[in-house]
């Protein structure tokens, strides 16, 4: 039976070091976890129980869908004062000293820390996170169901067509129950061999249903340019859209689920609209795991710092502060990656990346320079 290399296997401190890990990260995720849920459930009864009659369990049933999706949104920060917390204690009781002392590197136990946050990351990506999404979209459709009765009606837009012609479609609101769309307004274009595309008809109807590969509508109007306005009792139009795609709407990005963003992303973009959202989602989860193995790097780099500088308070401020400030980082570089001032891919590697070098820089100051 092959063995390991020698690279791969841990010693006995390195398993300790890890298990003093997860018993920090522990800790720093409940805290987190329970401020959250906390602040979710009284959003929950304001908001929504402002306009229903809930009961408690019901708003608690309510807030366990909702706060998975904002606990993993900061999970970042749960390896930053979890691997924080963990290296400071050791240096508290002089194990860090005694590790050194014995001619241990620092990267014999800051590594494997790192790659123990990377590879959770990749489960929180590939299982949490689709887990998470899936409730936070439950969450999203009970919320209006339940509030359904006081909200506004929301216009809906569809587009469809081909090379040769294109329709955008705008109703009033759906009825669901008789799977209808009500208030209707068809935009017709038409496409010429060069692709450019001039506007050709527009048609009101006071309904309209999808069967069979067909719009019917229902006491329709159309106008041509230059034309006379005609009024049709029923009148067809053949449509590329499936039945049951004129009464979907796309899921917000964040309650998407990992696997299933490629397939919205070619359907977003099928309908001809901005798949910028969906690509920056989709990119941000990859650069997951690198951001989570960046912040228990910089963690611990100005952990080792204590040794020499003797400054714990400050030092550990220093690090809570910089973790801040790439979140912010981040949340500018995912503000100008959905206006498309930068590309998507470029909006969701850059916070990790510059966190990854910055640990990786402090990291090689303190044990070499």
């Amino acid at each position: 039976m092959s063995r390991a290399p020698s690279w791969l296997r841990l010693g006995r401190i390195e398993r300790y070091v890890l298990v003093q890990q997860a018993r920090s990260l522990a800790v720093a995720l409940g805290v987190i976890a329970a401020l959250i849920m906390l602040i979710d459930f009284v959003e929950i009864s304001r908001g929504v129980g402002s306009d229903v009659d809930l009961s408690g369990a019901r708003i608690l049933g309510l807030m366990l869908l909702k706060s998975p999706q904002v606990i993993i949104q900061l999970l970042p920060f749960v390896f930053l004062f979890g691997t924080l917390a963990a290296f400071v204690s050791l240096n508290r009781r002089s194990e860090l000293i005694a590790m050194r002392a014995a001619g241990l590197s620092a990267w014999r136990f800051v590594l494997p820390a790192a790659g123990a946050a990377f590879l959770f990351g990749i489960v929180t990506v590939t299982a949490f996170g689709p887990l998470a999404a899936s409730a936070d979209g439950l969450f999203q459709r009970e919320r209006t169901r339940l509030s359904g009765a006081t909200a506004a009606p929301q216009a809906v837009w569809i587009r469809e067509g081909d090379d040769t012609r294109q329709m955008i479609i705008r109703a009033e609101q759906q009825d669901r129950a008789n799977a209808r769309l009500l208030g209707v307004t068809f935009f017709i274009y038409a496409n010429d061999g060069d692709g450019h595309r001039s506007f050709r008809e527009r048609i009101d109807a006071a309904s309209a249903s999808l069967s069979a590969g067909r719009w019917r509508l229902v006491d329709a109007v159309g106008a041509q340019i230059g034309q006379r306005a005609v009024r049709y009792e029923t009148l067809d139009l053949l449509s590329s859209l499936a039945d049951e795609e004129a009464f979907e709407r796309f899921a917000r990005p964040q309650s998407t689920p990992f696997w299933s963003l490629p397939a919205q992303i070619a359907r977003v973009e099928a309908a001809g609209f901005s798949t910028t959202a969906y690509r920056l989602r989709l990119q941000q989860l990859l650069a997951t795991p690198l951001m989570f193995a960046a912040m228990s790097i910089l963690a611990a780099a100005f952990s080792l710092r204590l040794m020499r500088l003797g400054d714990l308070a400050r030092m550990s401020l220093a690090a809570v502060v910089l973790g801040f400030g790439f979140f912010f980082v981040n949340q500018a570089a995912s503000a100008f990656g959905s206006a498309e001032v930068i590309p998507p891919w470029l909006a969701a590697w850059l916070p990790p990346l510059l966190t990854a070098l910055a640990a990786f820089t402090l990291l090689f100051y303190t044990e070499d320079g």
